[in-house]
């Protein structure tokens, strides 16, 4: 993994983020996964990602505002900070909501540059309620505003460090389906797994996509870490520990690990605090780990 002299926070508050649980997940990774091209195919706003600092890797995310937010970081950071430091002088209630309003219009809104739909979003993403990043069945973004006191809206020195980062390295940043994004994964590569997660109820976090992520697709990815698992590649997965997710893992000989994530950002109070996850692992932990070979 890259040597980096500071550690580099999230620049996005987001729903499922794993900063907290970091320590946790550190634990179950490969000893040398520092020889390994990382893969991410649900980056979210790349806690692990970030804490790891890797030097070759492929992150995605099929959420294509977010994803963009990743590249204009990368190819257009001082620009990028010059309209956050805009939005802050601005940031009040209506203002938030005219923002907010600017992709009820498509015409108009594909008229933004990049680095304006990257900060519009980083914007809504930092004075929205909760830190939530929800949209409706068009795919409009649709959270109320969050009425904080300061919130964060520009963090120079923090969007600097990850565009120094992502310049200095191999990263490959991709807007595709989770199975392309993994399409040319191989033996030296490990992917971490952290998608939108099941829920019995429909209490948890659900509308990241307008489209959604049931049980089909969580399917499809149980299918994927199957394909991964006999191709020899090591994946960990994250989600919610309920009784579907157990079941769909229990066959596959895949390691299931009970772990507790402290969470701040989901639209049903109960579903914050301490909540049961789970970890899911395709690999033994005594077997021989990955050659120094690279």
């Amino acid at each position: 993994m890259a040597k980096s002299n500071h550690p580099i926070k999230p620049y996005l508050k987001w729903a499922g983020g794993k900063r907290r649980l970091w320590p946790e997940i550190k634990k179950y990774l490969p000893k040398d996964i520092h020889n390994y091209t990382y893969y991410e195919p649900f980056i979210g706003a790349g806690a692990i990602f970030f804490a790891l600092q890797p030097k070759k890797a492929v992150i995605n995310d099929f959420n294509t505002q977010l994803i963009l937010t990743y590249t204009v970081i990368k190819e257009q950071v001082e620009e990028l900070i010059e309209l956050l430091k805009e939005y802050k002088t601005r940031n009040n209630e209506a203002y938030y909501y005219e923002v907010r309003s600017f992709d009820r219009d498509a015409a108009q809104f594909n008229k933004l540059t990049d680095a304006e739909k990257a900060a519009r979003l980083i914007f809504l993403n930092k004075t929205c309620f909760n830190g939530l990043y929800r949209v409706n069945s068009q795919g409009l973004f649709n959270v109320p505003y969050g009425r904080y006191k300061n919130p964060a809206i520009c963090e120079e020195t923090v969007l600097r460090q990850i565009s120094t980062y992502l310049n200095a390295n191999d990263i490959t940043i991709l807007n595709d389906d989770f199975e392309c994004a993994a399409v040319y994964a191989n033996a030296d590569s490990f992917i971490y797994f952290d998608p939108p997660y099941h829920s019995q109820d429909n209490s948890n976090f659900t509308g990241y996509q307008a489209d959604g992520f049931g049980e089909k697709e969580q399917e499809r990815l149980r299918n994927l870490m199957i394909k991964m698992t006999n191709l020899g590649i090591k994946c960990l997965l994250s989600n919610s520990d309920t009784e579907y997710i157990r079941e769909l893992y229990n066959d596959d000989g895949f390691d299931i690990i009970s772990v507790q994530a402290a969470r701040s950002i989901n639209c049903n109070a109960a579903g914050r605090g301490n909540v049961n996850e789970v970890l899911i692992k395709n690999w033994e932990t005594n077997e021989k780990e990955h050659g120094n070979n690279h």
